[in-house]
């Protein structure tokens, strides 16, 4: 929970026994490398309940066991699996953000407060997207004492004042010249990660210039599409990757939120009896349009999905590898389609948008779609349709049809706007006793 979190973290005054160390009281120290990496390893107790969320909700996959079926059937019974996802996902992300103060507030590394800005933006853009209106937190040391610190700010507001503001100071402080071999927080991280948050508020026109840079910058970075689709996952493609431009680094020796390291591939390939066969059939037949208006047979199909139709395999377990995976937070592919929705969004002709697809696509073993869709709606149409069959099973459907309001086309259902959102952890409510409210609906 936020208030176990803050007490927590606030109290400890030594190196916490895991990796990375974590020294949240700032007093005594003069180097802050130590508790940034606490930042990044905090990211890890995120990584399975936002997979979950975003592909479980979503028409990509979903649960068998009740009260899991929840996922799909958008009433008041999320709050119901408050331990496994909503829970884990709240405290992993304040507690990176507790770190992220405290380097903000006390380094005098113009990099390390870059990195930690841009950290505490993400767990805030995450926060605010599974949430809406959350708690504001920008100190090392909160006012733990005072009850109006716990009030919720609604989403706007931390946008404009938290996530904005710090995704322009750490573009402003952080260059790409370890991209590649670390996979910190770099400057094409916070340009994409910012124009993902223009686009989230429905502003595109902020978010065109923004992710320009990112695809125009990205070759001189050393950041290209990978020619195999198949080399972007697993672990054994990790180092050096050109096309992940942040990734949320995992190891088998790292524990999460959950106590072991962490397992989103499980939910994917059914080895959790919630879901044994997980992949929705709307997948696969979306799938078999890419086949038939595609020219071909759409080769993403056998390295997203299990033969039999089953279960996801982007990330596969085999090898003793599974619990190496990192976690994309954002590649090039995600970009460059990202992109070309800004362009279409702000009339550029399908001439200009639908060409930035073709390297896509062409991997993908299917022809270009410049010169057979002409209309907005038609192009924004098969640039959502990409993102889908690109993106499966890296945790973004269920937000991008959020952001794009078409919940209720692509569900088949009208689902009810409060349940656009989950529900704030109920353990957060009664704990600072109902100053934290739950969400409507819930």
């Amino acid at each position: 929970m936020l208030l176990g979190t803050l007490l927590f973290i606030s109290a400890c005054s030594e190196d916490l026994e895991q990796f990375p160390s974590n020294v949240a009281s700032s007093e005594s120290l003069t180097e802050f490398d130590g508790v940034l990496n606490a930042a990044y390893y905090y990211q890890l107790g995120a990584v399975t309940p936002w997979a979950v969320m975003g592909d479980f909700r979503s028409d990509n996959a979903f649960m068998f066991e009740p009260p899991y079926t929840e996922f799909d059937q958008f009433g008041p019974g999320l709050t119901t699996m408050e331990d496994q996802f909503m829970g884990p996902l709240y405290t992993a992300l304040y507690k990176s953000i507790l770190s992220a103060n405290s380097v903000i507030e006390n380094s005098s590394r113009a990099t390390e407060v870059g990195e930690a800005k841009f950290l505490r933006a993400l767990s805030y853009f995450k926060l605010v997207q599974a949430f809406g209106a959350v708690t504001v937190n920008l100190l090392a040391q909160p006012p733990l004492d005072d009850p109006s610190f716990f009030v919720r700010q609604p989403a706007t507001t931390v946008y404009n004042s938290v996530i904005i503001p710090d995704l322009k100071d750490a573009i402003a402080s952080l260059d790409n010249s370890s991209i590649l071999s670390d996979q910190r927080a770099s400057n094409l991280a916070a340009k994409g990660l910012l124009g993902k948050v223009y686009l989230a508020m429905g502003d595109y026109v902020n978010a065109e210039p923004l992710l320009a840079d990112v695809v125009n910058e990205a070759s001189g970075a050393g950041i290209g599409l990978v020619g195999n689709f198949e080399n972007i996952f697993g672990a054994a493609n990790e180092v050096g990757n050109s096309e992940i431009i942040f990734s949320t680094q995992i190891a088998s020796s790292i524990i999460d939120e959950y106590s072991f390291a962490s397992r989103f591939w499980n939910w994917y390939v059914g080895d959790d009896s919630k879901s044994d066969f997980p992949v929705d059939p709307d997948l696969i037949a979306a799938f078999d349009a890419s086949d038939a208006t595609g020219g071909g047979t759409d080769l993403r199909r056998a390295i997203t999905i299990s033969s039999d139709g089953l279960t996801a395999i982007k990330f596969p377990k085999d090898g003793g590898l599974g619990s190496e995976h990192n976690w994309i937070e954002i590649r090039l592919a995600d970009i460059i389609l990202l992109y070309a929705e800004t362009l279409n969004e702000n009339g550029s002709p399908a001439s200009v948008v639908l060409p930035l697809l073709d390297g896509i696509r062409t991997r993908a073993g299917l022809n270009s779609l410049t010169g057979t869709v002409s209309s907005q709606e038609d192009v924004r149409q098969v640039i959502a349709n990409e993102r889908r069959l690109e993106l499966a099973f890296e945790g973004q459907r269920w937000f991008d049809l959020v952001r794009t309001g078409t919940v209720d086309a692509e569900m088949g259902e009208t689902v009810g706007s409060d349940y656009l959102l989950f529900p704030i952890p109920v353990s957060e409510v009664l704990a600072t006793d109902g100053v934290i409210t739950q969400n409507p609906g819930y």
